[in-house]
């Protein structure tokens, strides 16, 4: 199974303000238990809001809202791609980040086994050769 970890916003990363040398040291090392215990695909850190951006949808238009938005319980200033056997796996690892305070929020990744009939031989085939080219680049 696969997870996405949410690092949540605070009014520190919103404000741009970066972790020191020995957070990020402490980050690399948590990093590194994650990378052996084979369930780390990728993780980063986000910029701020104000170097982004929202497209609301709403009766086939787009509308375009940039950054800084504020801050709430949905903004995100980081991740994690978990692959792990369970949520509690991954609830026991992410208990050890390396965090003085702050919110994660762990949710699992949809697989193709999880769409059922609506997700046809056809459709997987077309998804995994556009993975297949997506990381070619």
């Amino acid at each position: 199974m696969r997870f996405m970890v949410i690092v949540k916003a605070t009014k520190e990363t919103e404000a741009g303000i970066l972790p020191t040398t020995e957070e990020f040291a402490a980050m690399g090392r948590f990093n590194e238990e994650l990378v052996k215990a084979g369930m780390m695909e990728a993780g980063e850190g986000l910029h701020p809001t104000a170097k982004g951006a929202r497209i609301d949808f709403s009766q086939g238009e787009a509308r375009v809202k940039r950054g800084p938005f504020d801050l709430s319980g949905d903004l995100a200033a980081g991740f994690w791609m978990l692959k792990a056997g369970s949520l509690d796996e991954v609830i026991e690892h992410m208990k050890r980040a390396p965090f003085p305070s702050g919110q994660i929020e762990i949710r699992r990744v949809y697989a193709a086994e999880d769409f059922g009939e609506a997700f046809t031989p056809e459709l997987r085939e077309q998804e995994e050769r556009l993975r297949a080219r997506g990381s070619q680049r």
